[in-house]
């Protein structure tokens, strides 16, 4: 089963974002964590069984930086939690589907993460997730 794990949003500022969100949300972040692997940081918010994620840029040359200078600020990508990455990035592999990262790397909330590339899915960056086992 697939099901819309998160929405990730591009921010310059966290703090920011966090106190527009927390009035939008009516209710305060769970979570702020570092994602080395993709230098920025992230504030989780639950909505249901989804989440919003807030993504803010470390580095001027990370992916986000990048997006935000060419986009501006606003959706980044839309995460599926998927039972078994590899099995499903093999299975969308076979079925013509390009990912930006050849294997699942860590990610933010206690994940491993792949992205398909936009080009691939109509213009969406999608972002397979699932659950490392404690």
């Amino acid at each position: 089963m697939i099901r819309i794990e998160h929405i990730g949003i591009a921010v310059t500022d966290l703090n920011k974002a966090n106190s527009l969100f927390e009035l939008l949300m009516g209710a305060p972040h769970y979570k702020i964590e570092r994602v080395e692997s993709e230098r920025v940081n992230t504030s989780f918010f639950r909505i249901g069984e989804s989440k919003i994620e807030l993504v803010a840029s470390e580095s001027p040359d990370s992916a986000i930086s990048k997006f935000i200078a060419k986009r501006g600020e606003g959706i980044h990508h839309i995460a599926l939690e998927v039972q078994d990455i590899r099995q499903e990035m093999s299975r969308l592999q076979q079925a013509g589907f390009e990912f930006i990262n050849t294997e699942p790397k860590p990610g933010a909330d206690n994940k491993m993460i792949a992205f398909l590339h936009p080009r691939s899915t109509g213009g969406v960056l999608l972002e397979l997730t699932q659950e490392v086992s404690k």
